[in-house]
């Protein structure tokens, strides 16, 4: 089992522009120092702010003025005492005025929040994790101790020790977020709007994504002409204007093209959402920051339907449905048993058509949760499904299935 997801990205260090550092370890914090202090867009992790603070220290001993949070996940804004020095007057803490609102929801959903992000980085159960990776997600899921003081809705300008901070609001991964453009030293902050990889539109176990306002937003940062990007995740992009364009308009017409492409499949009749997501076709595209190794379009075009769909998926059999216990049993019975089933789909899985093998594997599962032939069949089906994936997502949500198959359980 996969037990400390969280470093899978190694720690980098690089300066952007003059005095202007970004430093990676799984996230990135940029930091500017100005004549009144350092400028900090982001703050990293918890459980990484303090290495990524020596990283950052061995070039400036200055203090803290201000710290800008580009959104409020865990990985960007829960690490900033790390970064404050001995001694210093308390920072001024600057986000979107959404961003309080969801620290709220991550209070009153603890437990949830550890559940759905152990599937996602760990491929497995919170509860079937061992002690120090719980241990890992527990410190990473504490309120930040630092929640922002200045709030803004739209835009807003800074000044701090003689430079400009100008601060936009974008939905996009989040309906929090900020970008931030330094114009005195090129130097563009995106947080999550770019990650060099395919946008983490579509999360399956998170709220709605807005791709369609991401893509406005990433050509309005265009039009800016920055020389230099320091995105949410992923290396930095120094003196060169030409690649920062690429990257933002290349990522803004993929998104587009989804977009187009799931309302067109909408506006056809409606169809039932399995599929309109079908219907829609991944864009083209060999570019290094569009490789679908942490989400994936097919997740993005699901959340366009959220958005513009409602929640009932156009089967009618799904507006009211039976239990899905009740359902299992039947089609079970029909097919001769559990085990019966649970053999056809492990032969389905034997052609290559994992999709469809997985679909019996759950009915198995659930007729019989407690038949541990069942259980290890659809276990196995679901580790060949992981294997198969590209996406962080999916990996560990099939991992997630196959180690609730194993443990008897069927539901993630």
């Amino acid at each position: 089992m996969q037990t400390s997801p969280l470093g899978l990205s190694g720690e980098a260090f690089a300066e952007v522009a003059e005095k202007t550092w970004c430093v990676s370890i799984l996230a990135n914090v940029t930091a500017f120092e100005t004549d009144e202090g350092l400028v900090l867009v982001d703050a990293g992790l918890r459980n990484f702010a303090p290495r990524m603070a020596e990283l950052l220290r061995q070039r400036t001993k200055a203090p803290v003025h201000t710290a800008i949070y580009t959104h409020g996940h865990v990985d960007h804004a829960f690490g900033l005492d790390a970064f404050l020095v001995k001694g210093q007057r308390r920072p001024r803490v600057i986000g979107h005025s959404a961003l309080p609102a969801r620290l709220k929801r991550y209070e009153r959903t603890p437990r949830f929040q550890k559940d759905i992000n152990a599937r996602q980085f760990y491929g497995s159960p919170y509860e079937l994790l061992p002690a120090n990776a719980q241990a890992e997600v527990d410190t990473a899921f504490r309120t930040p101790e630092w929640q922002p003081d200045v709030l803004y809705d739209d835009r807003l300008s800074i000044e701090v020790g003689g430079l400009t901070f100008e601060l936009h609001h974008a939905r996009g991964e989040t309906d929090d977020h900020t970008w931030v453009f330094c114009p005195q030293r090129g130097v563009l902050c995106t947080g999550d709007l770019v990650i060099w990889v395919v946008p983490n539109g579509g999360n399956p176990q998170k709220v709605q994504r807005y791709p369609w306002e991401w893509a406005q937003a990433l050509r309005r940062m265009a039009e800016l002409h920055a020389s230099s990007l320091c995105p949410g995740h992923g290396p930095p992009v120094s003196g060169d204007a030409e690649l920062v364009q690429r990257i933002l308009l290349e990522t803004a017409a993929y998104l587009d093209s989804i977009v187009g492409q799931t309302l067109a499949a909408l506006e056809n009749g409606a169809p039932p959402h399995v599929d309109i997501v079908r219907s829609v076709r991944i864009p083209s595209t060999d570019a290094p920051w569009l490789l679908p190794l942490y989400d994936e379009a097919e997740f993005i075009a699901r959340n366009v339907i959220r958005y513009y769909g409602g929640w009932y998926s156009g089967r009618p059999s799904e507006l009211k449905p039976a239990s899905r216990a009740d359902v299992a049993r039947e089609i079970a019975r029909l097919s001769g048993g559990a085990e019966v089933l649970a053999k056809r789909a492990r032969a389905i899985a034997e052609t290559g058509d994992l999709r469809l093998a997985c679909h019996l594997a759950d009915y198995a599962l659930e007729a019989a949760p407690g038949n541990s032939r069942v259980n290890g069949i659809v276990a196995r089906i679901y580790e060949q499904r992981a294997a198969s994936e590209t996406s962080l997502m999916a990996i560990d949500l099939f991992r997630s299935a196959a180690a609730y198959a194993r443990a008897g359980r069927a539901f993630i």
